[in-house]
């Protein structure tokens, strides 16, 4: 059962959450919270497995929520659901630790599946986000020194060869293999044979994930 804590100023939103939500089996509302300070106290009192709530609160704003739970209940998810179309407060969300962006005018089936999603420990963005997202974090000077793997243990910069960071910088981008191919005058397969042993050297499977990698890690793309 996902213990689910719902956000926002609106009763209409909650309600509406409600309503969408009563079917599923798998998820329990234990709380809700009309401004972001109430949201703060509930999830440190009740430690949900997700919040979802809007990024524009009263009282306490969305992002210092995010911030505040990241840092006392950071077993919690946060997953934004939000009609705000501010990339550079999605991306700021991101960096602090977000796991998903869900926009107010999604279809229902898809409020249901994102929060199982970012339950189980995935990232729920939609394309135009992740478009955004990507792109913001492109410029190598925006990544800061390597954090930490699943393990615990802080990844060397050694691990990723210096053509692998500029490969990864045009993945970002949005180019296609055959596109970084063309650019760095290397063979398409050249460029695939980087590619697998990036993901295998960094633990993902595809390039959405290699780049959501590079947001939560501050992976460095300098050479």
């Amino acid at each position: 059962m996902i213990r689910l804590l719902i956000a926002d100023s609106f009763p209409v939103a909650r309600a509406g959450l409600r309503a969408i939500l009563a079917p599923s089996l798998d998820i329990e509302i234990v709380a809700e919270a009309e401004d972001g300070s109430e949201a703060i106290d509930r999830a440190l009192e009740l430690d949900p497995d997700v919040v979802i709530m809007e990024l524009r609160l009263p009282k306490t704003d969305g992002l210092t929520v995010l911030r505040t739970l990241q840092t006392r209940a950071p077993r919690t998810k946060i997953l934004l659901f939000t009609g705000s179309d501010s990339k550079d407060e999605f991306i700021e969300a991101m960096k602090l630790g977000c796991s998903g962006i869900l926009m107010k005018n999604s279809a229902p089936s898809l409020i249901i599946k994102s929060i199982q999603k970012v339950n189980a420990g995935e990232i729920w963005l939609d394309s135009n986000t992740t478009a955004a997202v990507i792109r913001q974090f492109a410029n190598p000077a925006d990544f800061a020194a390597p954090s930490q793997h699943g393990n615990g243990k802080p990844r060397e910069r050694a691990q990723l060869s210096q053509r692998e960071r500029e490969i990864i910088v045009l993945i970002a981008q949005g180019y296609k293999n055959k596109e970084i191919a063309e650019k760095m005058f290397i063979t398409e397969q050249t460029v695939k044979n980087h590619l697998h042993n990036v993901f295998d050297k960094l633990g993902v499977s595809d390039r959405l994930e290699l780049a959501l990698y590079a947001i939560h890690n501050s992976l460095h793309l300098k050479p």
